[in-house]
């Protein structure tokens, strides 16, 4: 009788290992996820990840990479449709997908702060979930340099009133926190300077 099961290619195999760190990352914290813990989950050999992702720092740094990629897809905004829809759509995205993750995104930021790589992979992401208010053509917000400004500022502002929420220090509903989220970006739009 035939096996249905083929031999999976160097690729394919690096692709399945990476999908679930992924997954890990979303329970555990990063310096939780080793290549012995990895393996386990995998029932593969320590020396094939080696094999593989050289060290623990660059396994740790795809799954990273992964994760970022991740999020970036998952928050896209649709293509058409009333701009603050799409954002409220990429928003709520975003919140879910931390929800989700909260552990291993906990650890992205921490990693972040100390990893030139991690930090790297971080600003990649930010970057790209920033650059979408502009390639988007939402229409919410002018791309100019003090636009540009603002964005990054109601990022950073949106990331740490997710953590915040997240973490049982705020209680405003999940509700609430989007709109709040969402209203943000157009409100600081008229702040800005007529270029």
């Amino acid at each position: 009788m035939a096996s249905d099961r083929r031999r999976l290619t160097p690729e394919e195999r690096r692709e399945q290992l990476l999908d679930l760190g992924v997954r890990l990352l979303a329970e555990r914290s990063l310096e939780e996820i080793s290549i012995d813990v990895l393996a386990a989950e995998a029932g593969v050999s320590r020396g094939l990840l080696y094999h593989y992702f050289g060290d623990k720092s660059a396994f740790r740094e795809a799954v990273v990479r992964r994760a970022a990629a991740d999020l970036v897809e998952q928050t896209a905004p649709p293509s058409v449709g009333d701009p603050v829809e799409r954002l409220r759509h990429s928003v709520t995205a975003y919140v879910d997908f931390v929800d989700a993750n909260w552990a291993g995104y906990r650890s992205l930021l921490r990693g972040a702060a100390s990893d030139p790589a991690l930090k790297a992979v971080y600003d990649e992401a930010f970057g790209q979930l920033g650059e979408r208010v502009f390639s988007a053509d939402t229409g919410l917000i002018p791309d100019t340099p003090a636009a540009r400004l603002v964005v990054r500022g109601w990022q950073a502002m949106t990331e740490q009133l997710v953590l915040a929420w997240k973490s049982g220090e705020s209680e405003v509903s999940r509700g609430q926190l989007l709109d709040l989220l969402v209203d943000a970006l157009p409100a600081l739009a008229v702040t800005l300077p007529a270029e």
